[in-house]
Parts: C-alpha cells; sequence; structure tokens
C-alpha cells in the first residue's frame, strides 16, 4: 500500500504510475499542484512535510484541520468528500 502525506491511497490512483509517483516521491509537487497551486507543492504536503517536519498528517494533532477538510476534489460530491476525509484520518492514524 502507497499512501500519501493527506492519507489517500496512490496505488488506487488512476494517475498512480502515469502522471503522478505519489507526493512522497515527487516531494508534494504532484502533476496537479503544479498545475493548480501557486507554490507548486500540495499545500497538505508543505504544512506536513516541508513545514512541521512530519511523515504525513496523521502525525499532527489538528487532524483534520481547516485545510484538510476544505481541500476537496472538485469531482466529488460532499457525501463523498466527507467519507474520504473519515477513511484518510483512520488510515492516517493507524486505526
Amino acid at each position: 500500500m502507497i499512501v500519501s502525506a493527506c492519507g489517500l491511497r496512490c496505488d488506487e490512483c488512476e494517475f498512480f504510475n502515469i502522471k503522478c509517483d505519489g507526493c512522497i516521491v515527487v516531494k508534494g509537487s504532484t502533476f496537479w499542484a503544479k498545475e493548480m497551486m501557486p507554490g507548486k507543492v500540495c499545500p497538505l504536503y508543505a504544512c506536513s512535510v516541508n513545514e512541521r517536519g512530519y511523515k504525513h498528517c496523521g502525525e499532527c494533532r489538528e487532524l483534520p484541520c481547516e485545510m484538510f477538510l476544505k481541500m476537496k476534489d472538485p469531482n466529488s460530491t460532499d457525501e463523498e468528500h466527507q467519507a474520504s476525509i473519515m477513511r484518510r484520518v483512520l488510515l492516517l492514524r493507524g486505526e
């Protein structure tokens, strides 16, 4: 299992090994971050790994923080987003 800093399963992503090798490998500079983010790095990766020195968001006591809750895949419904947050938090916390 390959897990991103925010708890997404890279090995389940349709872009894995095609457009992206996983955020840990690309140091948060994923294809979508390069296209959409001012710093060209995923803000969740930047916060947890670059700024706080964690391995992933699960090491942060603020999980799920406001940024974590607001970063939503535009292709998912609100219900899918909430379910994803719950799965990712549980995965990151090892539950």
